[in-house]
């Protein structure tokens, strides 16, 4: 089509040159012919045809230059159309290699790795990685479909959560150490001795996931790492405030605090972190996230009141003992989940599904810790095992095996203040089934934290929040 166009350009171009010329040359006949008498008529004749001519001849160089003009510009466009015509061919072409070249690699690596399904299965599993596809996907019931239970691994396709935030974490604990430095030297030394013991930053790490999986994968914000960081302060000062009361000797396999520091320096550190932490609070500017941390304070105080202060009839209660674990564990994880939804400006929907996936989960983090009590050991602990007896306190084995052996009330109601009281109530615990009830409990508030995750939508930050439900059940201390 270009070469037709082309052609009937030149054609028309030529037209117009030869009109040009066969008016040159009518006015070149008209100026050599003889002069004849000078008339006034043969003068006026003569001058007519002359300024015809002329006429004419200008006429036909302006339709020929025009002409070429026209000409010149559509042969460049001709030739613009041409050069897309040929790229487009080349890029066909290119496609067209490049199809036939995937479908011989894919008949090459069919033909490998077909004798190896195995082989085949890995890579095929560590390819789907790699795609939003591979993403843990809802069921009919619009749940995430995992089935969560101890003792069973997660899924391989799960993220590590921990490896997955490493990133975002790495300066957390820097962070942390420069917010709480004061001027006094022995405060500033017991606040810091809870972030000198190692550990996996278990609360920031939720904190930030349930940022992310709100947002589809998205990172965190830095308002919702600040809110880790102030998540993080306030269970420090919390375990500061706790093994005053509990007289515990050791924490994660060290001293204590206050056994090093003695009980007041202690609990200043814990209520410094506290401030510290209401400070950093109320700089983000949002009322709504204020009063929900404000609200973990109040929780987890009222928490401790209730294990102290509980009357025999509540200590035999299994509601109370689950009040008592949400709002002592479980509190902290559920309202900074929904503190971080809403600092990332998400819908209410999904600040209450995150504050329902934090409870549950804090719930079976607890229940696992008590169960750990009783089939732990002092190493892998970090603390020596029947210690919640040790403080007179009764946990789900405890209550449960209460059902079979109704004799373990009576312990309960004493606080196991008399000798032999933890060694006879820990061998009836083991003759009952309140460890595997205990361990069906955490199973139940796991799958129920999993499933809040339905109103998410999918992603990798979504799939580690899963994979932490695996990992609540399944951890040894």
């Amino acid at each position: 089509r270009v070469c037709v166009e082309k052609l009937a350009l030149h054609r028309r171009n030529a037209a117009l040159i030869t009109k040009q010329q066969e008016g040159l040359r009518s006015y070149r006949r008209i100026r050599r012919r003889p002069k004849r008498s000078c008339t006034a008529v043969n003068c006026t004749v003569r001058r007519r045809r002359y300024w015809a001519a002329k006429f004419k001849l200008i006429r036909w160089s302006g339709l020929a230059q025009r002409g070429t003009c026209r000409t010149l510009q559509r042969q460049g466009q001709l030739c613009r159309e041409a050069a897309i015509g040929l790229y487009s061919i080349a890029l066909a072409l290119e496609i067209h290699i490049y199809l036939i070249m995937q479908r011989q690699i894919t008949r090459a690596f069919t033909r490998t790795f077909s004798r190896d399904s195995v082989h085949f299965s890995i890579l095929r599993q560590s390819a789907s990685r790699f795609s939003s596809a591979s993403f843990v996907q809802n069921d009919a019931r619009n749940k995430p479909a995992v089935f969560v239970e101890m003792n069973t691994p997660a899924p391989v396709q799960l993220p590590d959560p921990f490896v997955l935030v490493k990133s975002q974490l790495r300066p957390l604990d820097a962070s942390i150490k420069e917010l709480v430095g004061t001027d006094h030297p022995v405060l500033s030394a017991a606040a810091h001795h809870f972030f000198e013991l190692a550990g996996k930053r278990f609360r920031p790490t939720l904190v930030i996931l349930a940022a992310s999986a709100a947002a589809g994968g998205e990172p965190a914000q830095a308002s919702q790492r600040r809110l880790a960081e102030i998540t993080e302060m306030i269970h420090a000062a919390s375990l500061l405030h706790d093994d005053v009361i509990d007289l515990a000797d050791t924490r994660r396999g060290t001293k204590a605090a206050h056994k090093i520091y003695g009980n007041k320096v202690a609990v200043l550190a814990g209520d410094f972190l506290l401030a510290r932490a209401s400070v950093l609070l109320a700089r983000l500017k949002d009322v709504r996230v204020v009063e929900l941390l404000a609200t973990v304070i109040e929780e987890m105080v009222q928490g401790e009141m209730m294990q102290v202060r509980a009357t025999p009839e509540q200590l035999v209660s299994f509601e109370h003992y689950l009040d008592k674990t949400y709002r002592k564990t479980a509190a902290l994880m559920a309202l900074s989940c929904e503190a971080s939804a809403l600092l990332g400006g998400h819908s209410d929907e999904v600040a209450a599904a995150l504050q329902a996936y934090g409870r549950h989960l804090g719930i079976a983090y607890q229940v696992v810790d008590d169960l750990l009590d009783f089939t732990g050991t002092n190493t892998s602990l970090g603390k020596p095992s029947l210690s919640d007896m040790e403080q007179g306190l009764a946990t789900a084995p405890t209550l449960f095996a209460a059902e079979e052996h109704p004799q373990i009330v009576e312990l309960i109601t004493r606080r196991f203040k008399e000798e032999g009281d933890v060694a006879a109530c820990s061998a009836l615990v083991a003759r009952s089934a309140g460890l595997a009830r205990t361990a069906e409990l955490a199973s139940s508030h796991a799958q129920m934290a999993a499933d809040a995750l339905g109103v998410l939508p999918p992603s990798s930050a979504r799939d580690a929040l899963l994979r932490l439900c695996f990992d609540v059940l399944n951890r040894s201390a």
